[in-house]
């Protein structure tokens, strides 16, 4: 007991004391340090948080008018004294500065005036043959300021009122006037005399086209001139159209600015269809059911659709299409309803596809034909009103009464609503309704095409392909890197494959776009044998490798045998690429390219999704590859050394045990591949064609919306339609990288609890 009391005391003496000072201060210094790096990452996350919110906000600010409807806000306009002394109104319009206006009574008097006051600026008498009166009035397509007036003796007026800008001491002067751009000289189209009921004009270059209904003939007269460059001298021909007559009494006339069609609206709702080109009838067609009637005609812009207003309230927009024999026919696109009362004026806008329409109750609608969208309702005169739209849709007069009326309109974006973004769309001189981006056109004329579906199933078409192949190859290789592999042989591999994500794009959007696309195209048969006998080279090499004999396969160290796929890999690329040519020649005659199109019947664009697959494909593999293979990494060794313990082999462990603990690491990392391949811009804008086109084939091109933002953000108008619809193709995006983030979070977090226990 005496020799161990000592011991004891020297225990004590060298037990260790925790409570020192300075460890006292450590530990304290270590909770500071702790407390800080949660404050810094909380308050970090939060405002990543809320710059993500601040930028959906910013988007939703710009996107947002898009979806709003019309304003229509009224202006006093002081009663004109001329007003009641003149006759019957004819027609109104507006000019292009919405500064002056112009009345044509019946009394054959044009009258200017300013719009905003309704003071008298001039007066002009048309050069109306003695004891005449008008007895109709046809207008050129919208845009044109070509008047055609039919008078009571048979002749036809064709004028023109412009307005010259100039700019006397520096103040813009508008002076209105009538020009007769083929002479102050009446056209004689009945020659015997009868009333010029209904008249139709269009001018198309220096050919007119003048159309007319009298009691019960139907005439059609094309005048030319042409212009001698020798001497100057302008000579006019005319020629006589005879065209099959129409046995009930005329309503309304319209011609095609091309020239082709005649539209001739005869009985309660019938449309005969005349081709012009080869002088007959095209055929007969029934707008209205029932009981039904056609009160009103009117041309869309471009002169392709007509606007067929009835008396139910009812707009309907025509245009011919191509059927599947050939043959034109006129087709009803699609309807719209204003209310119950007839339609008597449609007046369609000067440079979108929109138009107003006035019902004989004093009802105003507002509304875009490609949109399929009704802007507004509202009422503007208390009976049947004639109305003028301005050139730039922003003002409406309407003379009621006797009385004039100003409206200011606030109508930016007509072009946009759900069917026409999403859904597919008949447009003009389309066979059938189409999903189409097409957002800028050359023509005046011109019908954008602003649909998002084929720019967002181009989207995960680049990244399915792009996926398609990264997603096998980076788990596998996570896989072998991290369980297999040895770890001297690791630590080499591994660093080389991250260093690919450091690559930029726009180098392997130049690579693929001008080595790797024209390199396909020559080398197909070779490449799909690449592609199918890769796999199969490495798995007979690996059978080959099991069946050597014990001696030779010891002499490679554990988890060095990825090295002897090099030259396997070399053997099975060389050799593929190497027989294309011959493949080529002996299986598609030469040309594979030409097979696929003429044999298959499948287009083959040169920049295409196997262009995309191979080369996004590519700048994703790093990013899957790293997270993947940390996670098969992270998983505890005890795990894997009891489950070898157990009797289980290194792949039941790989499937059953590593494979199921990785799990949420490995969704994760697919998560986060694909939104990169999603948001990818720089490839797919250099190396996919930018066509937005729907098709799933893997030899045709595509835009996505990453790149479609990129190409036509630099050219559009801040404010316009187009640059708000690409301010929503990145919002789409924004909303479908967020979605499928916090889809990837919740199955991650419940893998995890799921196998959380092993």
């Amino acid at each position: 007991m005496n020799e161990i009391e000592p011991m004891t005391a020297n225990t004590d003496a060298q037990r260790l004391d925790f409570n020192t000072p300075a460890l006292q201060r450590k530990r304290r210094m270590r909770a500071l340090k702790d407390h800080l790096a949660r404050w810094y990452v909380s308050i970090g996350g939060l405002a990543v948080l809320g710059a993500i919110c601040l930028i959906f906000f910013y988007l939703a600010q710009v996107v947002l008018p898009m979806f709003q409807g019309a304003a229509l806000e009224s202006r006093e306009v002081q009663q004109p004294a001329w007003l009641a002394e003149a006759g019957e109104p004819l027609l109104l319009a507006i000019e292009e500065q919405n500064e002056v206006a112009m009345r044509l009574g019946a009394d054959g008097q044009v009258r200017f005036f300013a719009l905003k006051t309704g003071d008298e600026l001039s007066s002009v008498s048309l050069a109306l043959p003695a004891d005449t009166r008008i007895t109709s009035i046809g207008q050129d397509t919208p845009g044109s300021r070509l008047l055609a007036l039919g008078l009571d003796n048979g002749q036809v007026l064709v004028l023109e009122h412009n307005y010259k800008v100039s700019y006397p001491d520096n103040r813009r002067t508008i002076s209105p006037q009538i020009d007769y751009p083929f002479g102050e000289t009446p056209i004689e189209l009945d020659a015997d005399g009868n009333a010029v009921e209904h008249v139709a004009v269009s001018r198309n270059g220096k050919t007119l086209l003048v159309s007319g209904a009298t009691e019960s003939m139907l005439h059609a007269l094309r005048i030319s001139t042409t212009e001698n460059l020798l001497t100057g001298e302008t000579s006019v021909e005319q020629a006589r159209l005879n065209l099959p007559q129409v046995h009930e009494p005329i309503r309304k006339l319209l011609i095609d600015p091309r020239h082709q069609w005649l539209y001739a609206f005869s009985g309660k709702a019938n449309a005969d269809v005349f081709d012009l080109r080869r002088k007959q009838l095209n055929g007969r067609y029934k707008l209205l059911g029932g009981d039904g009637q056609v009160t009103n005609v009117t041309a869309l812009l471009g002169g392709i659709s007509l606007l067929v207003g009835d008396s139910k309230g009812g707009i309907g927009q025509w245009f011919m299409v191509r059927g599947d024999d050939g043959q034109a026919e006129l087709k009803n696109v699609r309807s719209f309803k204003l209310g119950d009362s007839a339609i008597t004026q449609i007046l369609p806008e000067e440079r979108r596809k929109g138009f107003l329409a006035l019902d004989d109750s004093g009802s105003l609608g507002i509304f875009h034909s490609t949109a399929h969208r009704t802007l507004l309702k509202q009422s503007v005169a208390e009976g049947s009103a004639l109305a003028s739209l301005s050139p730039r849709a922003t003002r409406l007069l309407v003379e009621s009464d006797g009385q004039l009326q100003r409206f200011v309109i606030d109508n930016p974006h007509p072009e946009i609503s759900w069917s026409a973004l999403w859904s597919k769309v008949w447009y003009e001189s389309y066979p059938e309704a189409d999903y189409v981006w097409q957002s800028t056109s050359a023509n005046n004329d011109f019908e954008p095409k602003l649909s998002l579906a084929p720019l967002a199933f181009g989207t995960l078409k680049a990244a399915f392909y792009a996926m398609l192949l990264a997603a096998p190859l980076a788990i596998c290789a996570a896989f072998y890197t991290a369980y297999f592999m040895a770890p001297a042989l690791r630590r080499k591999v591994k660093p080389v494959i991250e260093l690919m994500e450091a690559l930029p794009t726009v180098i392997l959007g130049f690579f693929a776009g001008l080595f790797l696309a024209p390199y396909l195209e020559n080398h197909l048969p070779g490449i799909f044998a690449l592609l199918l006998l890769m796999p199969v080279g490495i798995l007979l090499a690996a059978y080959l490798w099991s069946r050597l004999p014990e001696r030779i396969r010891l002499l490679v160290p554990d988890g060095w045998e990825a090295l002897l796929l090099i030259p396997v890999i070399l053997l099975v690329g060389f050799g593929s690429l190497g027989v294309s040519g011959h493949m080529e020649n002996w299986w598609f005659g030469g040309d594979m390219r030409l097979w696929l199109s003429n044999e298959m019947g499948i287009p083959f664009d040169q920049r295409n999704a196997l262009v995309i697959g191979l080369a996004m494909g590519f700048a994703v593999i790093p990013t899957i590859y790293s997270i993947a293979e940390d996670a098969v990494f992270s998983v505890p060794k005890s795990l894997t050394l009891g489950s070898l313990a157990l009797g289980a082999t290194p792949w039941q462990t790989l499937i059953r045990v590593v494979l199921l603990t990785a799990s949420p690491g490995i969704f994760s990392a697919l998560m986060i591949g694909m939104g990169r391949a999603v948001g990818e811009t720089m490839i797919v804008l250099m190396a996919t064609g930018n066509t937005p086109i729907m098709e799933a084939n893997i030899f045709e091109g595509m835009r996505t919306l990453a790149a479609n933002v990129a190409v036509e953000m630099p050219e559009s108008e801040v404010g316009s339609t187009h640059y708000r619809v690409l301010f929503l193709a990145a919002m789409v995006l924004l909303i479908f990288t967020f979605v499928m983030n916090t889809l990837a979070e919740l199955i991650r977090q419940r893998l995890r609890r799921k196998y959380a226990s092993l």
